[in-house]
């Protein structure tokens, strides 16, 4: 017969308590809001909404600058192998015509070497002209002797000439690459801002600004600041015909859309603006803001005159045309258009006068 057992009671000890404290964790995590549901974020107000979106379109604006440096060394990357590949393509051609030649010359000797000169010229019913033509053969082989060595030495610089080739296109390669990192983290800023924008009321964009630029630039877009410089005056006051050209061509732009990595005519990024103002006055700028400051020489900010190019941010990732009056044009940001606008609205970096 079976012995009776009373049933033990299950201690709160191993799997059981760990159960039991995972529960009471759990409940604790969902009261205190430590599972993220229990108190919801609170929502940001539009000051720190366009705070955000500043930083972000400062930030959109570095990789810009960036993006722009990558495909400019990408076209010039581009532009030297197409060159290698044409040069060694015409000397590719020059080789395969000599190597031709050899190949003629080389069988006309076939065809003529069966006998000993000697027995040559004993046979010859011509020995004199039989002399004669054996020196010009020699001066034959000497000529074609010469036509190896050039063709020994188009080889090598076919070879120098595909080896530089194939440096220029990883160049390119590891360009494009830049590029197109530098596209995601653009597209990823921009989504993000508009994202955060998307939470205001239209009367909250255009309400009073964060302490960023960017907020400044998205309420002033498309009207002038107070006492704005007229294009007459700013032109007037520049010191060169050419920045006075410059001047005016940013006066024809104001209202053109921002657009990253665009150079215009119908749309433009800051330095991309910059870039043309100047071309049409004759001058080539470098593509960059970070190249863009060295293009000239510097001035101290008590001293702008219009056509100045002026530098922001510690970074040096954003530029605008000082056109005279504490005023300048830049491309904002894709919230707001080429417009006018002060030039503190930004931390000051430097300025260059274009010489």
């Amino acid at each position: 017969m079976a012995a009776h057992r009373k049933p033990r009671q299950r201690s709160l000890g191993g799997g059981t308590a760990r159960t039991a404290a995972t529960i009471a964790l759990a409940g604790a995590a969902t009261a205190t809001g430590f599972d993220g549901t229990g108190h919801a974020e609170p929502p940001l107000s539009p000051a720190q909404v366009k705070a955000k979106v500043d930083k972000l379109y400062q930030e959109a604006e570095t990789a810009t600058q960036k993006y722009d440096g990558a495909k400019e060394q990408a076209q010039e990357a581009q532009k030297r192998l197409n060159a290698l590949r044409d040069e060694a393509a015409r000397r590719t051609d020059r080789l395969n015509s000599a190597r031709e030649a050899l190949g003629s010359s080389a069988a006309a000797q076939y065809r003529d070497g069966g006998l000993d000169p000697a027995v040559r010229l004993l046979l010859s019913s011509d020995p004199g002209q039989y002399l004669d033509n054996a020196a010009f053969a020699e001066r034959v082989d000497d000529r074609q002797a010469a036509a190896v060595t050039r063709v020994r030495d188009q080889l090598r610089e076919i070879e120098r000439l595909r080896g530089a080739a194939r440096i220029e296109l990883a160049s390119l390669t590891s360009r494009q690459a830049e590029l197109r990192r530098q596209k995601r983290t653009i597209t990823e800023k921009l989504g993000e801002a508009r994202q955060l924008l998307s939470q205001l009321t239209q009367g909250q964009r255009a309400g009073a600004p964060a302490d960023g630029g960017a907020g400044r630039a998205s309420r002033s877009a498309g009207r002038d600041p107070v006492g704005a410089v007229s294009a007459a005056t700013a032109t007037a006051e520049a010191p060169d015909a050419r920045a006075a050209a410059a001047v005016a061509y940013a006066y024809g732009k104001l209202g053109s859309p921002y657009v990253w990595g665009a150079t215009g005519p119908d749309a433009f990024d800051c330095s991309g603006l910059v870039q043309a103002a100047y071309r049409s006055a004759g001058i080539s700028l470098p593509r960059t803001t970070y190249s863009q400051i060295g293009a000239g020489r510097r001035v101290p900010r008590s001293e702008l005159l219009p056509g100045d190019l002026v530098f922001f941010y510690s970074g040096i990732s954003h530029v605008g045309i000082y056109v005279g009056h504490g005023q300048m044009i830049h491309a904002p940001n894709p919230s707001a258009p080429v417009r006018l606008a002060p030039v503190d609205e930004m931390p000051f970096a430097g300025a260059t006068r274009v010489v």
